[in-house]
C-alpha cells in the first residue's frame, strides 16, 4: 500500500471493525479519527459536543485528519460526519484512497441502537427516524469514494478481502 487507505460512511456501518481487519491484513498502521481526538482532548466525544458544540468537535476532527493525512500509509476511519466538510472531502482526495462502507437502514440501526457513544442519536422521533434523518441529510457527500462496499449482512473477511481486490485492481 502506497497511501493511506480512508474508511468513511455512516455510523453503524463497520468503519473501526473493517478498518483492524484491513490494517491488520496489510500490515500497516490505523488510526480512527474519533479515538484520536479523545486522546488528544481527554474528553469523550459525547462530552465534547455536549460542552463544546458540533462546529469544535468538527473543527477537531479536520485538524486530526489533516495530521493523519500526513502520516506514513495506514489505514484511517473517519466519523460518519467527517464527510459535512468539503475541505475533508478534498483532503481524503489527494492523500489516499477512499472507500465509502454502507449498510441497510434496518442494519444501521441495529448496530448503533444499544451505544449511547453517538451524540447525534438522541431524538423525540425515535432511533430509526433520527437515523433516516441524518441519512437524508448527508445523501451524496460520500459519493467521492473510489469504491462503495455494502457491508450488510457480510462477514468481515469478505468485506476485507474485497476491498484490498479493489486496492490491488487500481495500482496495476
Amino acid at each position: 500500500m502506497k497511501r493511506r487507505l480512508y474508511l468513511i460512511g455512516f455510523m453503524g456501518t463497520g468503519k473501526t471493525t473493517v478498518g483492524q481487519a484491513l490494517a491488520a491484513e496489510l500490515g500497516v498502521d490505523l488510526y480512527d479519527t474519533d479515538a484520536e481526538i479523545v486522546q488528544a482532548q481527554g474528553s469523550p466525544i459525547p462530552e465534547l459536543f455536549a460542552e463544546r458544540g458540533e462546529a469544535y468537535f468538527r473543527s477537531l476532527e479536520h485538524v486530526m485528519l489533516t495530521e493523519l493525512a500526513q502520516r506514513e500509509p495506514a489505514v484511517i476511519t473517519t466519523g460518519g460526519g467527517v464527510v459535512l466538510s468539503e475541505a475533508n472531502r478534498e483532503l481524503m482526495k489527494q492523500s489516499g484512497d477512499v472507500v465509502h462502507l454502507t449498510a441497510s437502514l434496518d442494519e444501521i440501526v441495529r448496530r448503533v441502537g444499544q451505544d449511547e457513544n453517538r451524540p447525534l442519536l438522541p431524538s423525540d422521533t425515535g432511533l430509526r427516524a433520527r437515523v433516516e434523518e441524518l441519512l437524508e441529510a448527508r445523501k451524496g457527500l460520500y459519493d467521492f469514494a473510489n469504491w462503495t462496499v455494502d457491508t450488510t449482512d457480510r462477514s468481515i473477511q469478505s468485506i476485507t478481502a474485497e476491498i484490498i481486490q479493489n486496492l490491488s485492481s487500481s495500482s496495476r
